[in-house]
Order: C-alpha cells, then sequence, then structure tokens
C-alpha cells in the first residue's frame, strides 16, 4: 500500500521542463546569490561582488511573472526563469531563485514571459519567507 501511494504522489507533482526556462548573462549574475543557514527559520542570503557590483543599478530580467496577491494587474510580483506551474523547482538543481518586482505601474498578468527594467536591490535581512533580491521602480519593457 505504500509504494502505491508514494507512485501516485510524485506522479502528481509538476514536471519540470527545461524547454520553459529563461536563460540570460543577468539570471546568471542572480543565480550566484548564495545563502546561510543560521537556524530552522532563519537564512542569510550571501552576495559575491559579481552580484553587488550591479547593486544600485538598472538591471533587466526577462522571465515569468509568479503574482503575490490575486488579481490581473501586479504592481508587485515575483518574476522567474521558470513558469508558474513549476515555480517548486526555482532555487534549487540550478535554477535561480525569484526576484521581486516592485513595478512603477500596474503590469497585466500573462503567462507568457515579461521584460522587466529596474534598480536592483539587495536585502541582507532573512530571506527564509521572500526572495532576497529586488527590482525596483521597475518598468515593463516588453510582454
Amino acid at each position: 500500500m505504500g509504494i502505491l501511494i508514494c507512485s501516485i504522489t510524485a506522479k502528481s507533482q509538476a514536471q519540470h521542463n527545461p524547454n520553459d526556462k529563461v536563460s540570460s548573462f543577468n539570471w546568471d549574475i542572480i543565480d550566484m546569490v548564495m545563502f546561510k543557514k543560521v537556524n530552522d527559520t532563519t537564512v542569510i542570503p550571501v552576495y559575491s561582488e559579481s552580484v553587488q557590483r550591479f547593486e544600485n543599478r538598472h538591471f533587466q530580467l526577462t522571465g515569468y511573472m509568479i503574482p503575490m496577491k490575486a488579481g490581473m494587474k501586479q504592481t508587485k510580483f515575483m518574476i522567474s526563469t521558470l513558469p508558474i506551474n513549476q515555480c517548486y523547482f526555482c532555487g534549487k538543481n540550478g535554477n535561480p531563485i525569484m526576484v521581486i518586482v516592485n513595478a512603477k505601474s500596474p503590469v497585466t498578468f500573462t503567462f507568457k514571459t515579461v521584460t522587466v527594467d529596474g534598480i536592483l536591490k539587495l536585502d541582507n535581512g532573512n530571506a527564509f519567507y521572500l526572495p532576497p533580491v529586488y527590482l525596483n521602480d521597475a518598468k515593463l519593457i516588453e510582454q
């Protein structure tokens, strides 16, 4: 009976489709963010010099919108290299963490990729609940 349950559980999880993944130099920079576990509920980001040199500068990312609240118009959302049905894999297995986007004006949600440009901010606080990397004052470049 235990084998049957495990088999059904494994089948119900979303499959990672590598063809959906967005890749770019800027996502490679984000992928350099490391983490130090302090305890079970505290994880601190560690930024290499390669990442830090982009802080407070315009930074552009193309990726999939991951809403943080319900609604078709989003001013605060996450952007990911993978679509929402595969976001379980973000930050794991060679996939960069998500980045929080604070948009200047509302962006209409889509399942397709979007390109945003904003000021890269690095948060040194606890990254257990939210990604520590932000694009502030972001503008939609392409949808």
